[in-house]
């Protein structure tokens, strides 16, 4: 099994099949398993191979606690297949939004498989990997005793080549002695990759995915004059980097506005992710199946435990989409939605019926990728029509605002509404401004048509001039 190298130091540790034999004159088991995870970590840097090449390293910070990570590096990959390991990617990366793409080969590289490995080495992991095998203690007074290891936690307990039960007091113990280094442990987060390499072996890649624990937000000091006439202002932004891992000399990039976030429908078990992927096909068979859709994964794969595994279900097809600005003052007084509507249709690139789940939009920005916007997706049969929520705009502002309210009888009322639209934008935008009625209701005066979408919806198109403005003023009557 191979194993890449290349930028901030990554590639798969090779175990060692020496003893790791340690002793101390300080009491306490707490002790101990500071001087074994010392060995071990001893044991990793010495045999980890690197190649210090310089990464370029591109951050986009957002306000609510995301980040996207956008790096290039130069890495060797296994040739024909085998395993690449890509360390030093923050602790809090969310693997499921991983993107790998080779620069300099793009059409020879496959990554088949991707594991997110965490399980990070620690004196007590290692004592568990030990457990029902064979150690040897020492303990404050210099005797050594070996048995079979039963329990770790709190007091020892260790079983005799005869049987006998030995319980030893944890603060007695002062140093172990273990075989071997136990496999699997890794000392940092790090994503590793099976790939199939038709190319040259060192190869410039790009890799870019989401993390949690970035932020960043602004703060300012304003200082008046004597008179309370103009105002000295200054500004600053914070950048709190907390996700685990530090990013040197990185281009800084910060998104401020809101993204629309799709929220989990149910909580994620934390556990290691993994991601297969394949290019320019899909290694599933899709087939109605009862009144369900039927998704067969053409190959094999192992499903490891603690590791929730992806699999690459329709390869990149590229569709047209509608951009469409909307806003409903009624539900929220400021904001213009924006929403981008396709068609999965075959004719538009698409038409696999797709399974419901998360979608992540970016927008190329130079050499990188940043995300504006997130959405849940519904079970989507062929030709039906989606329509995702990307976020708020930030430059175009509605505002709603009731001129009048008259009685008309006891169960009748006549209203007149204005509808305000500020584009601050370099360009012109339509926007939807929706208004929503209930009972029995008519549009008696307007300044544009409007549409009647539903029983209870009428919708106004507004063509807006770039840095101008347009209005809506109507007059409602209705009964209930």
């Amino acid at each position: 099994m191979q194993s890449c190298a290349g930028g901030r130091s990554f590639g798969r540790a090779r175990r060692s099949p020496r003893a790791v034999n340690l002793t101390s004159s300080f009491s306490g088991f707490a002790v101990m398993k500071s001087k074994i995870l010392l060995a071990v970590l001893t044991l990793f840097a010495s045999s980890t191979i690197v190649n210090a090449q310089k990464s370029e390293v591109r951050v986009t910070v957002y306000n609510d606690n995301l980040a996207l990570v956008h790096e290039m590096r130069e890495i060797d990959l296994p040739k024909p297949t085998g395993i690449c390991s890509f360390r030093d990617v923050a602790a809090q990366i969310d693997p499921t939004s991983v993107h790998f793409k080779s620069l300099s080969h793009a059409a020879e590289v496959r990554v088949l498989e991707q594991n997110f490995e965490y399980d990070l080495v620690s004196a007590d992991k290692i004592l568990q990997r030990y457990l029902d095998q064979k150690v040897q203690l020492t303990t404050k007074q210099g005797n050594t005793i070996s048995g079979t290891l039963l329990n770790s936690f709190g007091n020892v307990v260790l079983q005799s080549e005869d049987g006998a039960i030995k319980i030893l007091s944890s603060s007695e113990i002062v140093a172990t002695d273990l075989p071997k280094l136990p496999e699997g442990l890794i000392t940092r987060p790090t994503l590793v990759w099976l790939v199939a390499n038709n190319g040259p072996v060192k190869q410039k890649v790009e890799v870019s995915y989401l993390t949690g624990g970035m932020n960043w937000h602004a703060e300012y000091v304003g200082v008046l004059d004597e008179k309370d006439a103009n105002l000295n202002l200054a500004g600053w932004v914070s950048i709190d980097n907390q996700c685990g891992v530090t990013f040197p000399e990185a281009q800084l990039l910060l998104v401020a506005g809101s993204i629309h976030r799709a929220q989990p429908q149910r909580p994620t078990p934390k556990m290691m992710r993994t991601m297969e992927m394949a290019a320019g096909r899909s290694d599933f068979e899709e087939k109605e199946f009862f009144e369900y859709h039927l998704y067969t994964l053409s190959r094999p794969s192992t499903l490891k435990d603690r590791q929730v595994k992806q699999i690459e279900l329709i390869p990149a097809s590229q569709t047209p989409v509608n951009k469409e600005y909307a806003y409903d003052g009624s539900r929220d007084a400021k904001k213009v939605k924006v929403t981008l509507r396709f068609k999965n249709s075959k004719e538009n690139g698409l038409g696999m019926a797709l399974p419901a789940g998360k979608i992540r939009l970016y927008k190329p920005e130079g050499e990188a990728q940043i995300l504006v916007g997130e959405d849940f997706i519904d079970h989507t049969p062929r030709d039906e029509e989606l329509r995702l929520n990307v976020g708020d705009a930030f430059d175009i502002v509605g505002e709603r605002t009731v001129l009048s309210t008259r009685k008309a009888g006891d169960r009748a009322e006549e209203i007149d509404v204005k509808v305000e639209i500020r584009n601050h934008k370099s360009e012109a935008v339509t926007v939807n401004v929706l208004e929503h009625f209930y009972g029995d209701w008519t549009i008696r005066r307007e300044t544009a048509e409007h549409a009647k979408k539903d029983a209870t919806t009428a919708e106004w198109r507004l063509s807006v001039p770039a840095r101008g403005k347009a209005e809506v003023t109507y007059t409602c009557f209705r009964t209930w």
